[in-house]
């Protein structure tokens, strides 16, 4: 029984005070309430009837899905159900892939067929190049990477048909594939390098590094460690629930354009510094710190906010990033084949502090996928004007994943926030010679 003596019931009883009048709203799964609820509340008639004001989405949940599951609060994070710690263990990224986007771990004859159908899409149209080639000689590889990936929805107009499963199939097939390939003719184009085809008998990174890394006349054959570390991190960044380059992609592809312009929409939101670009954010601050026995007085600086502590903290996790541990982990097998970063013993130092220090635990600043992840980066010897481009290759799978679920999901409509309009009433126009 419920305290005022009735059986409880999966409903909220919500009093307008204004009127007195009570409204009894429904309590879904997973502790919700349907926003359009809100609407019956109204003290005329006539009214549009209440709202919730949400700034960035904070307690507003615009979609059910099945993709990956978050509990900040444990430190979860699973694919489909899986555990990221035991995928980044056992599994390869395009296993992952392919979980991610058919629901389910696939078997050996469909790993197969699916790492066959990417091998033999990995090459991009001779004109990507020309593309390319018409950007200025120090242009970020993001920036071009934006403009390359919504250029391919003019070499494939048949994507517009996003309602065909077998239209959206090839053309998740062919985003899958073609990323690396145009990520390494972006980096090489900064360089100054030729670029270096695809070649199919390699593995998903394994080409991808042959085509970054490999010198004319030279064949390369990247470190099995590293390979395997740059596997890792394409998984522990393949998707990770609504964040602000997903909900782009979501409201992009729910005006029904094709995957190829949602991708890129998707990818610019990434390019900030605030979400993709933090891991290069980490570096900068560490090159400033400069040497371990500065770290406690940068420490000081950040309790009286007078600096930024980079790589800790998370909008979600409020225990240790389980991605973190995993990065953490990869980091040592990366050094012990490259020369050690000479950040790391910084790192550390800031890791320890803040590890122990009620300053931070009270805050929930622990260590999240950034804080490792860039000197990882740049032990392999990518330049930090890499480091979106590198978490936009894997997370392609994830917002293509969402994409499909958000075109099978029959209660999505196009995307369209309400406002508080708090700007002035109407006014009367004056003549320019008149106004004051």
């Amino acid at each position: 029984m419920g305290d005022n003596g009735t059986e409880p019931r999966d409903t909220l009883t919500i009093r307008d005070n204004r009127t007195g009048r009570d409204y009894e709203v429904d309590i879904l799964e997973g502790d919700v309430i349907r926003s359009m609820d809100l609407r019956k509340i109204k003290v005329e008639d006539s009214d549009f009837g209440m709202m919730a004001y949400d700034p960035a989405f904070t307690n507003t949940a615009s979609t059910h899905s099945t993709v990956t599951y978050v509990d900040g609060g444990k430190g979860i994070l699973r694919y489909r159900g899986y555990p990221i710690e035991q995928l980044a263990d056992q599994s390869s990224h395009l296993e992952v892939a392919y979980l991610l986007l058919k629901g389910e771990l696939p078997t050996e004859a469909e790993l197969e067929g699916f790492v066959s159908d990417v091998t033999l899409h990995t090459c991009v149209h001779e004109n990507v190049e020309d593309l390319l080639e018409g950007f200025p000689d120090d242009a970020h590889t993001m920036g071009m990477m934006v403009s390359a990936v919504s250029a391919l929805s003019t070499f494939y107009p048949e994507a517009k048909n996003v309602h065909d499963p077998a239209v959206r199939w090839q053309q998740i097939v062919r985003l899958v594939a073609k990323m690396p390939t145009m990520a390494a003719y972006a980096c090489r184009r900064l360089r100054g390098l030729p670029y270096v085809y695809p070649e199919n008998e390699l593995s998903y990174t394994s080409n991808f590094l042959n085509m970054l890394f490999r010198t004319e006349a030279k064949d390369y054959e990247p470190n099995p460690v590293l390979e395997r570390a740059l596997d890792v991190l394409f998984i522990l960044h393949a998707d990770h629930e609504q964040n602000c380059s997903t909900t782009t992609m979501r409201a992009i592809g729910s005006s029904h354009a094709d995957p190829y312009s949602a991708v890129a929409g998707a990818m610019a939101a990434l390019y900030g510094p605030l979400h993709g670009g933090a891991n290069e954010a980490v570096l900068r601050m560490l090159e400033r710190i400069g040497t371990p026995e500065n770290v406690p007085g940068f420490i000081e600086l950040v309790k009286t906010k007078k600096e930024r502590l980079m790589g800790f903290g998370h909008r979600v996790y409020k225990v240790y990033d389980p991605r973190a541990s995993i990065i953490k982990r990869t980091a040592d097998e990366v050094f012990e084949v490259t020369k050690r970063n000479p950040l790391l013993d910084i790192a550390l130092d800031l890791e320890r502090i803040a590890l122990n220090e009620d300053y931070f635990i009270e805050r929930n600043l622990y260590p999240n996928v950034d804080f490792y992840s860039g000197m990882i980066y740049q032990a392999m010897g990518f330049p930090v004007e890499m480091f979106p481009v590198l978490f936009a290759i894997p997370r392609t799978v994830g917002w293509l994943s969402q994409w499909e679920e958000l075109l099978r999901d029959p209660e999505q409509r196009i995307a369209r926030p309400r406002q508080i309009f708090v700007g002035e009433d109407e006014r009367d126009y004056i003549p320019i010679g008149e106004r004051g």
